[in-house]
C-alpha cells in the first residue's frame, strides 16, 4: 500500500490520536500502513499473534467458532480500537478469530514492540488498559443482548455500530455475513431486515445496506448500543465515532 504521510501525521485511529505527541512520535517508526482485504483473517485460535492492528476505517469482527462450525461475533473493532488485545494482557494466543468485515486500512505494529512499549508504563499503557475495559463492556453487554433481546433490536444495534465506525449511513453487508456474526439463521436476518425496511428505517439492495432514518433505528435498538458507546466515552475521554450527517 502506498505510503500516505498524512495518515502518520494525523492518525485516523482514535487510540493513536489520543496519545501524547511524544509517545506517538516514538511509535511512528514502528507503524506500517497496510491494506486489510475483505474476509482477511488477522489471527485464528491457537495461533501466535505476531502483529497488532490499529484500524483506520476497516471493521474487524472478533469471532467465536463452535465445534460444529457455527459462529457468533463477540466483539467489533474499528477506528476506535486495536486488534490483538491478548498482547497487552501478557499473552499472544487467543481462542477467537479476527476477521475483516469491511475492508480498508490499518496501522500495523510488531506485537513484541507494542508489548515493550506497553511495559514502559507510559500513557500508552493507561490508554490501552482503558480500551480493554471498554471492550470488556462491549463483550459483556453483547452477551446479555444476544440472550435477552429480539433479533430486530440486535440487528438495529449492530447496524448503528457499523455505521458509526465507518462514519457512513451506507455500507456493504450481506445477510449471510450478518447471520454469521449474530449467530442466527439467514432467514431470521431476512425477517428482521424486512421489518426495518417496511418501516422505512433501512433499505437493503445488492449486498448494500443504507440507513434511511437513523433516529428511528436508534429507537428500535435496545439500550445496549448506548451503554457500550457511553462507556467508551467515559473511559477514553473522547467520542469513538462521528455521527454520519
Amino acid at each position: 500500500m502506498s505510503l500516505n504521510k498524512n495518515v502518520f501525521e494525523q492518525p485516523a485511529n482514535y487510540l493513536l490520536a489520543a496519545l501524547p505527541p511524544s509517545d506517538y512520535e516514538r511509535l511512528v517508526s514502528h507503524l506500517k500502513l497496510v491494506k486489510l482485504s475483505n474476509r482477511q483473517i488477522l489471527y485464528e485460535p491457537g495461533e501466535l499473534i505476531t502483529q497488532v492492528y490499529f484500524p483506520n476505517k476497516a471493521v474487524v469482527s472478533i469471532i467465536t467458532t463452535m465445534e460444529d462450525g457455527s459462529t457468533v461475533e463477540a466483539g467489533l473493532v474499528s477506528n476506535e480500537g486495536m486488534v490483538g488485545i491478548p498482547v497487552v494482557l501478557g499473552d499472544n494466543i487467543t481462542t477467537t478469530t479476527a476477521s475483516v468485515q469491511i475492508p480498508d486500512s490499518a496501522m500495523q505494529m510488531d506485537a513484541d514492540i507494542l508489548r515493550s512499549e506497553f511495559n514502559r508504563g507510559t500513557a500508552l499503557q493507561s490508554l490501552l488498559l482503558r480500551y480493554v475495559q471498554s471492550m470488556y463492556t462491549q463483550i459483556a453487554q453483547g452477551s446479555a443482548c444476544n440472550r435477552l433481546h429480539s433479533l430486530e433490536k440486535r440487528l438495529a444495534r449492530w447496524l448503528l455500530t457499523v455505521s458509526d465506525r465507518l462514519e457512513s449511513e451506507e455500507f456493504p453487508l450481506t445477510q449471510e455475513f450478518i447471520s454469521q456474526m449474530l449467530g442466527v439463521r439467514r432467514s431470521g436476518v431476512t425477517e428482521a431486515a424486512n421489518i426495518l425496511s417496511e418501516a422505512g428505517i433501512i433499505i437493503y439492495y445488492r449486498g448494500q445496506i443504507k440507513i434511511l432514518n437513523r433516529e428511528a433505528l436508534e429507537k428500535t435498538s435496545c439500550e445496549c448500543y448506548q451503554i457500550i458507546e457511553d462507556e467508551y466515552v467515559r473511559l477514553l475521554g473522547n467520542k469513538p465515532n462521528k455521527r454520519p450527517k
